[in-house]
């Protein structure tokens, strides 16, 4: 998969380095394990950079939903792992382990779907050490972000035999969803959480990975940090997805082409926490973001584009 190459967003009224100095001090007032309620201070809570690899997964991959919902099942799943996730995936059998993980349910996803994920990080580890190894493996260093190789990490999952964790046949199994492809449009926010947290080292984000550069790291994009992107116009995009995503990260590598998605969980909490005035005008004067929000624009534009692929 090709690096996608567009020009950089320019938004009227500011200059590039007025917004960069205002992100850098949103980002430094979040900097902190307790800034906001967040899956990741789950994780922090294991000391092993094995068993932070694995809760991490876990916990990114149940991120969608009220955060009250995630939250417990994040808690459910991990304490059903017992204190050492990374031991209780290395020596988990199905048919011996599976039924404490069966009676779970998170939205859509079904007990079967958490058996089948568990058995996949096992086999990540069975057959690569870590999951940072089995990622490493699609990975090019020559790639200018890591779409190629989340690419390769999904394709590769899909691969795996997971008849001993469904107890009937699926056209598509449900785990699946945990492993989309830039290709298809979808833009990874999981994925790319779970990459930020790994890759990423501050008072936030854990560092638990080595081998992966953070310049490479794609926004996880979600519904706050897509409002907020186009209100500040660090997207032209109308449609949420892969595109979106890499245009948004794109632009913040302009004010830290080292590490752009630092950014990240400030502009995602600020817009979680209605700090952002973009959805209400009222509250506009309060928004730390405020003399550079653009959401009167954003909605005209957004108005006259075409729907496009999620």
């Amino acid at each position: 998969m090709k690096p996608l190459v567009e020009m950089s967003v320019v938004v009227p009224g500011f200059s590039r380095p007025e917004l960069k100095r205002t992100l850098d001090a949103l980002y430094a007032s979040y900097n902190c394990p307790d800034s906001a309620t967040d899956p990741i201070q789950i994780v922090r809570r294991y000391e092993t950079r094995a068993d932070r690899e694995i809760a991490g997964f876990c916990a990114a991959a149940l991120a969608f939903g009220r955060v009250g919902s995630i939250m417990k099942s994040i808690g459910q799943l991990l304490g059903a792992m017992g204190p050492s996730p990374e031991a209780f995936v290395r020596s988990f059998d199905p048919k011996r382990d599976g039924d404490a993980l069966r009676p779970m349910v998170h939205r859509w996803t079904r007990g079967d779907d958490f058996v089948a994920l568990v058995w996949i990080l096992r086999e990540m580890l069975t057959r690569a050490g870590s999951i940072e190894r089995f990622f490493l493996e699609g990975c090019n260093d020559s790639a200018a972000d890591l779409g190629p190789a989340i690419e390769s990490f999904s394709s590769r999952v899909r691969q795996i035999d997971l008849r001993c964790a469904y107890r009937r046949r699926l056209a598509r199994p449900g785990v699946y969803y945990f492993f989309p492809s830039p290709s298809s449009g979808s833009a990874c926010k999981r994925m790319n959480l779970f990459l930020r947290w790994m890759v990423r080292s501050d008072r936030i984000d854990l560092g638990v990975w080595s081998r992966v550069s953070p310049s490479r790291l794609i926004v996880p994009l979600d519904t706050n940090v897509v409002r907020v992107g186009r209100c500040l116009g660090l997207t032209r995009r109308s449609s949420p997805g892969w595109k979106m995503a890499a245009d948004i990260t794109r632009t913040l590598r302009e004010m830290d082409p080292i590490d752009p998605v630092k950014y990240d969980f400030s502009l995602c909490h600020a817009g979680m926490k209605a700090a952002c005035g973009a959805t209400r005008r009222a509250r506009a004067a309060q928004c730390p973001l405020g003399a550079f929000c653009r959401p009167a624009a954003r909605r005209s534009r957004s108005s006259r584009a075409p729907s496009g692929r999620r």
